[in-house]
């Protein structure tokens, strides 16, 4: 049995999970604040966690909100601990009483360092993932120095992460992991010149003005998560038939532009951590994407599409083919 914790902030913790879970044999049991997606893999288990976020009322009848009940870092030694929060209390004690009534091989937390230190404390072995940015903070240290293993999504050597200095041993460096790696493409073969706004990348002013300079420029032009009424489920086609992807920065973003060995622009967006200023650092100095600021000007966008269209990416670096089948050996490796 494999338990595997999952962040709420966004898909992106769950899409790797997704990713990753087809390669694994055993059981796994999945504890997350997101509610279970439509579809599982067969043997994956979701217990849906009480949020630990909220304001809640406390005995004197007042609401508050969970940074004003106490110090929430444990004097800096962790990154979330509210006190006499209910939900923060029951979500632990949920993981800990499914560890207590079923042997566990291995726990994988994606992420968390209250979470790594719990299942450790219970005697399970851990592997934390790893993410960019500056992660040098006393909690992530904490986090990496408990797990037995530290899986880093990315190939070795392109993220300079620091954090994980020393812990060398521990690490399992996989490449990059897509939901989208092994699928076949599907090709646009019309000479038309199209643009796919991934994710939110840009604010709608500025999207709304740089759509408007492509299309007179005869691009054309389509979105997917970039507002509110343009989510798409499988954006795989509309990668493969872009000729220019606009991105964030994120981790699944940049490993689904590489499984579709795509031209992009990559704009980082602000993140705790400075995660995805870091990563289009990386992609910048590979030059695998042209990278701009969060407030580029809707021109500079479209002359680094123009730029980008140019471009002949070399993703095989990013390591996408067989990384959630690696990510999986290396959970079972600690399993047994």
């Amino acid at each position: 049995m494999i338990g595997w914790y999952v962040h709420h902030h966004g898909w992106g913790h769950v899409t790797r999970m997704q990713a990753i879970r087809p390669h694994l044999g055993d059981e796994v049991t999945v504890f997350s604040s997101l509610p279970e997606p439509e579809s599982s893999a067969p043997g994956t288990t979701w217990v849906q966690l009480p949020s630990d976020s909220d304001a809640v009322i406390g005995p004197d009848g007042v609401r508050r909100e969970a940074r004003e009940l106490g110090d929430v870092t444990a004097g800096g030694t962790l990154h979330w601990a509210p006190v006499g929060h209910p939900g923060h209390q029951a979500r632990l004690a949920a993981i800990a009483e499914w560890v207590a009534i079923h042997p566990t091989s291995v726990f994988v937390v994606d992420v968390s360092v209250e979470v790594t230190m719990l299942a450790r404390l219970l005697g399970v072995p851990t592997i934390s993932v790893a993410q960019p940015g500056d992660r040098t903070d006393a909690p992530h240290r904490l986090g990496y120095d408990l797990a037995d293993r530290i899986l880093a999504p990315w190939a070795a050597g392109t993220i300079p992460a620091k954090a994980l200095a020393g812990r060398e041993d521990r690490v399992r460096s996989v490449g990059a992991i897509s939901r989208y790696d092994g699928r076949a493409r599907t090709d646009a073969d019309d000479g038309v010149r199209r643009v796919l706004f991934l994710g939110l990348a840009l604010d709608p002013p500025r999207l709304a003005q740089t759509i408007e300079l492509l299309s007179a420029d005869g691009w054309a032009v389509a979105s997917a998560g970039a507002g509110r009424d343009d989510r798409v489920d499988d954006v795989w086609p509309l990668l493969c038939r872009a000729t220019v992807v606009v991105s964030a920065a994120g981790q699944n973003s940049i490993a689904d532009l590489a499984a579709a060995d795509a031209r992009a622009v990559v704009i980082a967006q602000e993140r705790p951590f400075d995660e995805q200023e870091d990563m289009a650092r990386v992609l910048a100095a590979h030059g695998l994407a042209q990278t701009l600021s969060a407030d580029a000007t809707p021109a500079a966008v479209v002359d680094s599409i123009r730029r980008a269209a140019d471009t002949a990416p070399r993703w095989d670096l990013w390591q996408v083919a067989g990384a959630g089948a690696r990510a999986a050996a290396a959970i079972e490796e600690l399993a047994r």
